[in-house]
């Protein structure tokens, strides 16, 4: 399988050229093609010479991914189904009104980006780790989702999350050159502010991040207030629990400026008390970090339940009028499968590839 062409840096690109014995300028030009104008094939890409398009054809394919399907929501949230080079599936979500707490106001498109296919750490709540984790996407793979959302939406992405199937941070050398293919000013020049990356609390990629230049926001998949409650549906607390965790975000506020944020699923009669509304306010205010209240996605196969709006109500207001920002987040996507994972695993499923 020939490597993508969006995969490539401007440094790679241009150090491709100068093998090939092409004038440098060119790869400005074949970037602009690729990210600003959305070119579908290479031929497109007019102001080349016919040779060096012929070079490029035999070396790379355009595209690293294929797309397969959108399910639209009446809330116009769209989730998009793409194929891999190897006959996996990833998906994307666009969320046509982004989150204050991210930095955005609520005319603004949010992508929700997928880091692997499925997920080694097993959530049980999350439909991501049903099928176990297949595989890291590569930086191609990730950065391609948003190029590809811009191109099926015809409109500017001005916002990311690494929100969608798989543990971001697991996937760390490749997260950050997509990245960088993200944030390039040569390519989607998307200002690294405009970057949420969520986790479930792995704590020594926390702390390198933490040294990464750009001022990413982070996003802390919490869901527990307690040791006790977070371990019965995050696995991943009990090599890292929450006195370590919350270490490595004391370090992660003492290097960098962006307010942390807390993701918390409420899942009813598992971590919806008013006790742990209480200790999460707690939680919050020593970290300086937003809340973000998130009613649970249905998820079929599993057997959480979302509390009713009352409980979830009340658990926000507890939060907030302990003096922490908190949101209780509006459903979106909830009638097109939104939970990350549930369209790839029907997918996989139906093709025979999960079994």
């Amino acid at each position: 399988m020939l490597p993508s062409l969006t995969g490539l840096s401007h440094e790679e690109l241009t150090s491709w050229l100068k093998e090939q014995g092409e004038p440098a300028f060119r790869a400005n030009q074949i970037l602009d093609w690729m990210w600003k104008k959305k070119a579908d094939s290479i031929d497109a890409m007019s102001n080349l010479p016919a040779t060096l398009r012929a070079k490029l054809t035999s070396s790379f394919r355009l595209a690293s991914l294929t797309h397969t399907h959108t399910q639209g929501s009446a809330d116009t949230t769209r989730k998009f189904l793409f194929k891999l080079h190897d006959g996996r599936y990833v998906e994307s979500v666009l969320i046509p009104a982004n989150p204050a707490l991210y930095g955005g106001t609520s005319d603004r498109r949010t992508l929700c980006v997928s880091s692997q296919v499925g997920c080694a750490y097993g959530c049980k709540f999350c439909a991501s780790g049903l099928a176990g984790f297949t595989r890291n996407l590569d930086a191609s793979e990730i950065a391609g989702q948003v190029l590809a959302a811009e191109q099926l939406s015809n409109e500017r992405v001005d916002n990311i999350v690494f929100m969608g199937m798989g543990e971001p941070l697991a996937n760390i050398n490749n997260l950050l050159a997509a990245i960088n293919l993200i944030t390039n000013e040569k390519t989607l020049h998307l200002g690294a502010r405009h970057l949420t990356i969520s986790t479930s609390g792995l704590v020594p990629q926390i702390r390198q991040l933490a040294e990464h230049p750009q001022q990413i926001r982070l996003a802390i998949s919490l869901h527990g207030a307690t040791d006790e409650i977070r371990q019965q549906i995050m696995p991943v607390n009990r090599k890292w629990p929450l006195a370590e965790l919350f270490d490595a975000l004391d370090y992660w506020n003492s290097r960098k400026n962006q307010k942390l944020t807390l993701e918390y699923i409420l899942i009813e009669n598992i971590n919806d008390s008013l006790e742990q509304a209480t200790i999460l306010a707690r939680v919050a205010r020593r970290l300086h970090a937003k809340v973000n209240l998130i009613p649970y996605n249905t998820v079929e196969g599993l057997e959480w339940k979302r509390p009713n709006d009352k409980q979830c109500r009340a658990f926000r207001d507890i939060v907030k009028n302990a003096g922490v920002q908190a949101t209780l987040r509006l459903e979106k996507g909830h009638d097109i499968d939104a939970a990350c994972g549930q369209l790839r695993l029907k997918q996989e499923t139906a093709e025979g590839i999960i079994r």
